[in-house]
């Protein structure tokens, strides 16, 4: 892998976790609503990431990507609140499946993996330049 490869790789490792920090975020906007059925209530969201493959048959490792965006399946919890505007029949509202805890590590784990591809392309651009510097 050449060090331009460093670059482009990078990139896309740090996309893949803007792309999960975005969700974090939305997931804990959401964590306190409420809905009136079960189908309606939000659902946390979960990135898929995947690799990319470059080179001769695709054999390289290139990058990452995120290929889906996947909808927690942990059941939402309804709560008896019969004069809430939003009550089903039975006088059930229901809460996001959003756990805030595993938000929070989600948070700090992508906010970490952004700030260690940070200093990969800083690395790469201070090896790129005293390479430079050689022929000087």
């Amino acid at each position: 892998m050449s060090l331009f490869n460093v670059f482009s790789t990078t990139a896309s490792a740090m996309n893949a976790q803007n792309i999960r920090l975005n969700l974090v975020a939305s997931n804990i906007a959401n964590a306190n609503s409420v809905a009136g059925s079960e189908e309606k209530a939000f659902k946390a969201l979960n990135p898929v990431f995947s690799q990319t493959l470059n080179g001769v048959n695709n054999s390289q490792y290139s990058g990452v990507a995120v290929t889906d965006i996947q909808k927690s399946q942990r059941e939402n919890a309804a709560m008896y609140q019969p004069d809430h505007p939003l009550a089903d029949e039975k006088g059930y509202i229901y809460q996001s499946n959003v756990n805030p805890i595993e938000e929070m590590a989600n948070m700090i784990s992508a906010s970490r993996s952004y700030q260690t591809n940070v200093e990969v392309l800083n690395t790469s651009k201070s090896l790129m330049m005293r390479t430079i510097r050689l022929g000087e």
